[in-house]
């Protein structure tokens, strides 16, 4: 029940933050649109035309994911920075619940109303595009909920050096390059990519959205490193987290800026 009520309350949070910063969340949303739009420019006009379709296709998937990474790995580093500035982050880790479990809630929260935002920017994109993907929701909602655990673990990775650091808002701009590299390279390259956080999951949802593949067409393996990868990142995360919380109540950093 206290996991509930807590997951309620960062829920209504974010969504009123997103409501009342109105202008910026939208300058957010257009600012990947126009990133969309300059892929797609750059494909439909100087691309191969016999390979077109699949290219616009490959960017639109590989688009989307880039914005969800970004907004999920990328906020609990900037929550933990904006609660130190306001000097609340201390009184985070005397609630009961603990600063991890209300990042984690949080994290759950963000991802729910980026969800649905990363919904939209699809459809759109499709329609701009022309190109209509397969979205398949039996088969993309399991993949996608192991994926989104190994991201929160890198979350988790990024808000433990935050609380100590304090200031890594220059490191999270060039996360952001980081991020479309992984998000944007192919699987075939190199196997051992897979095992990179989040990629596998990626490229299992590229071949369910361009290539129509269903649950029944992976293997054993494909889901057997997807869940290594969820369960690895996230037990590394969220153990670099409670690590670097500990070392700045020790240090008497939670009450400082």
């Amino acid at each position: 029940m206290r996991w509930l009520n807590l997951l309620k309350a960062n829920t209504r949070k974010e969504y009123l933050e997103l409501k009342r910063y109105l202008p910026n969340t939208i300058a957010m949303l257009l600012t990947f649109y126009i990133i969309f739009l300059g892929l797609f420019g750059t494909i439909h006009f100087i691309g191969d035309p016999s390979t077109q379709d699949a290219n616009i296709q490959y960017v639109i998937v590989n688009y989307i994911f880039w914005f969800l990474t970004i907004t999920v790995i990328n906020s609990i580093g900037y929550e933990v920075i904006n609660e130190g500035m306001r000097g609340t982050l201390e009184q985070l880790s005397m609630s009961p619940m603990g600063i991890w479990r209300i990042m984690t809630a949080r994290l759950i929260s963000t991802t729910i109303i980026n969800l649905i935002i990363v919904v939209v920017l699809l459809y759109v994109s499709m329609l701009t595009s022309g190109q209509w993907l397969n979205i398949d929701v039996v088969t993309i909602t399991p993949i996608l909920i192991l994926t989104l655990i190994s991201m929160f673990g890198v979350g988790f990775i990024i808000a433990g050096i935050s609380i100590i650091l304090k200031q890594v808002q220059a490191f999270l701009q060039i996360l952001q390059f980081i991020l479309m590299g992984l998000t944007f390279v192919p699987l075939s390259l190199s196997p051992v990519i897979a095992y990179l956080p989040f990629v596998k999951g990626i490229d299992l949802v590229r071949e369910v959205m361009i290539d129509g593949l269903t649950l029944s067409q992976f293997t054993l393996g494909d889901f057997m490193i997807l869940g290594f990868s969820a369960v690895f990142y996230f037990s590394i995360g969220l153990g670099v987290f409670v690590y670097c919380e500990r070392v700045a109540m020790n240090k008497g950093l939670l009450a400082h800026y």
